[in-house]
């Protein structure tokens, strides 16, 4: 059986919208990254172990997870689809011009062995998602934020509501849209993490 898949190893771990997720002790991902290759991979053949899946239904299947935080590109799935094929941990059913793809017993006999990973990766997208979810339904009005302190200033009373302002005005964005707004919030929540350090 095969036991290697190409790709990035899992000594660094994934990616993230700059969320930490404490409660499960799931490392953080890296905002605007990619899943390595062979993550992918892995991911690809838990989703195919579910069901026979055309790569849309696939890259639809991820973003949905994610909240739309994640979907990967087609020169990403497709590629990683074919060498699931090469390697014999995937077949391929031909529907007109389209591919079904689906799990092998090789496959599931490797992804038995990777399940624990592969669940703890589709953990993280759903995590990170569901949390860059509701900060843009907060910002957008639609679920209560945090009550404003007695005795803030205007001036960042202002600033918050012309965030939220922004933020609404974006409305619903693709993955790379949501992976962008992330980087920009993470940016802002580690300067100010940072003006907390310097001012205690």
């Amino acid at each position: 059986m095969h036991g290697h898949h190409r790709g990035g190893g899992r000594g660094g771990r994934r990616f993230s919208a700059g969320f930490d997720d404490a409660q499960s002790g799931r490392p953080a991902f890296r905002t605007g990254r990619k899943l390595a290759s062979e993550d992918l991979q892995l991911v690809l053949l838990a989703l195919l172990a579910d069901k026979p899946s055309h790569g849309y239904e696939l890259i639809k299947t991820l973003s949905e997870r994610s909240s739309g935080f994640y979907g990967p590109s087609s020169g990403m799935v497709y590629p990683a689809l074919a060498y699931l094929e090469d390697i014999g941990h995937a077949t391929v059913t031909m529907e007109g011009a389209k591919k079904r793809y689906a799990v092998t017993p090789e496959g599931e006999a490797w992804l038995a062995t990777q399940r624990h990973v592969a669940d703890d990766i589709l953990a993280q997208l759903a995590s990170v998602g569901a949390k860059m979810a509701q900060v843009r339904r907060v910002f957008a009005g639609e679920e209560d934020a945090d009550a404003v302190a007695p005795g803030t200033p205007e001036s960042l009373m202002l600033a918050r509501l012309g965030l939220k302002h922004a933020l609404h005005d974006l409305g619903l964005c693709s993955p790379e849209g949501n992976r962008r707004i992330a980087e920009i919030l993470q940016r802002a929540t580690d300067d100010l993490r940072q003006l907390k350090k310097d001012l205690t």
